[in-house]
């Protein structure tokens, strides 16, 4: 699924040039004029990023980042501040305020594409095409494609995910509502236990190649994907 990115810049033309090259480069843009704009977006559902003005009507983006960042439903969304001024002390304000990443007016479209790859591939790691394989199992988010010691790995579209994000966050266990979240969005109710069924599916879809043993269960807990 493309990474949504919510742009926040109250200058019409700066706001679709941007639009248009995340599009072309397979983001799905959100347009916001304003903090006001933006913080209804965000309140329907996260985006995957912000690009964020400095300088915006109203309130500031300095300030929406780091309430952005104050929030426990939206303080790992990865910011990057997009802004005129070059001077060192606004960098640091900007990376003080909970920015990821700054990048200075005039900027080439490449390079903000580069930027936001390289946050998602720092903050968000599910969220990026590069290949990752722990211990044996391989998964190419790209061609859709999973191999378990060799082995060729077929499982349905929930599972497939499901298995992206454990492999990108190894060692770690999640409950079912972080998982929740991560796969289908905190903005959709889902029932918790739907989290057991696939995880279910996904170790009866490892298991023939022996891949299963890296799903964890901790009671009481929740899930993750242990590497030996």
């Amino acid at each position: 699924m493309p990474s949504s990115v919510l742009i926040v810049e109250d200058e019409a033309a700066i706001l679709e040039l941007i639009a248009i090259n995340l599009e072309y480069a397979g983001y799905v843009p959100l347009r916001a004029r304003s903090v006001e704009e933006a913080q209804g977006l965000v309140k329907g559902a996260l985006p995957d990023v912000v690009l964020l003005d400095w300088m915006l009507p109203g309130e500031s983006g300095l300030a929406f980042a780091r309430r952005l960042r104050a929030d426990q439903r939206t303080k790992s969304i990865p910011i990057i501040m997009l802004t005129a001024r070059a001077e060192e002390r606004d960098k640091i304000a900007g990376l003080e305020s909970g920015a990821d990443d700054y990048v200075t007016k005039p900027f080439s479209p490449k390079e903000l594409v580069a930027r936001i790859k390289a946050v998602l591939r720092r903050r968000a790691p599910e969220l990026t095409d590069d290949t990752v394989e722990i211990d044996g199992l391989r998964l190419d988010p790209v061609a859709h494609r999973i191999t378990g010691n060799g082995r060729e790995i077929e499982m349905g579209p929930t599972e497939f995910r499901l298995l992206h994000f454990l492999m990108t966050h190894p060692d770690r266990i999640y409950s079912r509502t972080q998982l929740l979240d991560a796969l289908w969005g905190d903005h959709v109710f889902v029932d918790e236990r739907t989290v057991d069924v696939h995880i279910r599916r996904l170790r009866q879809a490892l298991s023939g190649s022996g891949c299963d043993r890296l799903i964890a269960t901790v009671r009481g807990s929740g899930y993750g994907l242990r590497a030996r």
